[in-house]
């Protein structure tokens, strides 16, 4: 019987450690890369696939909008640009700067955006 307690003691504790780490992920820093992604969206694997390329030692927080907090997370960068619903994925949020959607163009607009965090 103790050894249950224990263990339902420690499993307590694993969940409330946890829940202080989503809330540190759920905050957006402005010193911060953000990219909101989901798998099945071929416009994020392109801008993957273009950071990946050109910026391979970018620091950037990968958050995939389908996992906890991901969507919550996402929501925050919406009402700090005032998106309203027209929201979607790819979308970077880069101190006060953003950027959604991924194209050709995209990749001038990234560039001129991520220069301050390359040093």
């Amino acid at each position: 019987m103790r050894q249950i307690f224990f263990l339902f003691a420690l499993v307590l504790l694993f969940v409330g450690g946890c829940d202080t780490q989503k809330e540190k992920i759920n905050t957006l820093a402005d010193d911060k890369i953000y990219f909101f992604y989901y798998n099945e969206c071929p416009y994020c694997h392109d801008a993957m696939d273009y950071m990946n390329a050109k910026y391979p030692q970018l620091k950037v927080t990968m958050v995939n909008i389908h996992n906890p907090g991901g969507y919550k997370l996402l929501m925050q960068c919406a009402e700090k640009f005032k998106l309203g619903n027209s929201v979607g994925t790819p979308l970077f949020c880069m101190g006060d700067k953003y950027l959604m959607g991924w194209s050709e163009n995209s990749t001038r607009q990234f560039d001129e955006y991520v220069r301050p965090y390359l040093q």
